[in-house]
């Protein structure tokens, strides 16, 4: 069963002047497929070039991450738009959410911005990756007032407690996006893990950041998967190849593949 990364930015600079080698080591590794979500503007074409290289083995999702939000973020949008209403296939809108961790100046932005693209997938019929950073209680608003018009989400790159889990799943039936941050030493994720269940993570990487143990502090890549799924599989007592049967089939199933 290949595994499939459900998060990773193979084609952002960190991985110039060969991207085209990181995706082949993670096919080389066993990742059938990957997942590209948008960040911004500037990653639209770098993008799409590199998923063209490898057709069969690199889908996309559309979408403004939220530290790209400021005072131009409705003129951003038109283009974002323009880009999901293409002839480009996009499985999810993505990456989009609240981060707050380092800037709280456009917040108001941040929460008008994800409530745009919130509709966009309601209206396409399409997932949402999203990405909370110290915004857990501003989505959480916002789904308070879409609770009856949610798309299906993945909450991605998650480490949160057993109570976000619980107060998440308010909201609706979501997936979880678990990478390296469940690896690290100090992570209390490992504990989480069987509240949230196989049946609803997703394995990524969420590369070039947060490398799982045994690469952690340098750059992250899709390849290093296989050590994310060994250690999930370790934690809930199962074989490898049941992590890898059951996050793959629940990312098939999220994205429509």
């Amino acid at each position: 069963m290949k595994l499939i990364d459900t998060h990773t930015h193979l084609y952002l600079e960190e991985f110039q002047p060969s991207p085209i080698d990181a995706v082949q080591r993670a096919i080389n590794a066993g990742v059938g497929l990957m997942v590209f979500p948008n960040v911004d503007l500037t990653t639209i074409v770098p993008m799409k070039q590199l998923q063209s290289n490898f057709p069969e083995n690199v889908v996309m999702a559309m979408g403004l991450h939220p530290t790209e939000v400021n005072d131009n973020w409705r003129a951003d949008l038109d283009v974002i738009e323009a880009e999901l209403n293409s002839t480009t296939r996009y499985v999810a809108v993505g990456e989009v959410g609240i981060d707050l961790y380092w800037d709280k100046t456009f917040v108001n932005q941040q929460k008008e911005c994800l409530d745009v693209q919130l509709q966009w997938a309601r209206d396409k019929n399409l997932p949402v990756i999203i990405h909370c950073r110290d915004g857990l209680h501003e989505i959480i608003d916002l789904m308070k007032s879409r609770r009856e018009n949610l798309p299906l989400c993945v909450f991605h790159s998650f480490g949160g407690s057993v109570e976000d889990v619980a107060l998440i799943r308010e909201y609706g039936d979501f997936y979880f996006g678990i990478n390296g941050i469940v690896t690290f030493k100090n992570s209390k994720l490992r504990d989480v893990l069987p509240t949230i269940g196989l049946n609803r993570i997703l394995l990524e990487t969420d590369s070039p950041y947060l490398a799982p143990v045994p690469h952690r502090g340098k750059r992250n890549e899709s390849a290093y998967i296989v050590h994310i799924a060994a250690y999930i599989a370790n934690v809930l007592g199962v074989s490898v190849d049941v992590v890898s049967e059951i996050t793959t089939n629940n990312a098939k199933q999220f994205f429509a593949l």
